[in-house]
């Protein structure tokens, strides 16, 4: 990873229809923290930190994200229904995936 990485995503944020999602990492510190920010995708903003912190037995990951919704008003209205649970849903994945993945370097 690294300050100007582009990475590019196709994420189907509602009724399946795929959109194109481009992030640049635009901050890092290398075991503390990196921030992506949305170059185009499905926010009209997208800036995302990162935080990393050693704690016993592991690394600690705090997200911090900080959004704003395309379409004004409408997108507003299902967010609390539609777009707040996808993105935790995302999020909890995520959280489970890299859990896996380091406890089989722990159990190893």
């Amino acid at each position: 990873m690294f300050v100007g990485q582009i990475i590019q995503y196709e994420v189907t944020p509602l009724l399946g229809i795929p959109i194109n999602w481009v992030t640049e990492i635009t901050h890092l510190e290398k075991n503390k923290f990196f921030t992506d920010k949305q170059r185009f995708g499905p926010y009209t903003f997208w800036h995302h930190k990162h935080f990393l912190r050693s704690i016993p037995g592991g690394v600690e990951m705090e997200d911090i994200v900080d959004y704003k919704l395309l379409f004004g008003i409408l997108w507003q209205m299902i967010h609390s229904i539609i777009i707040f649970p996808k993105l935790k849903k995302i999020f909890d994945y995520r959280r489970k995936a890299l859990e896996n993945i380091f406890r089989c370097y722990i159990d190893k």
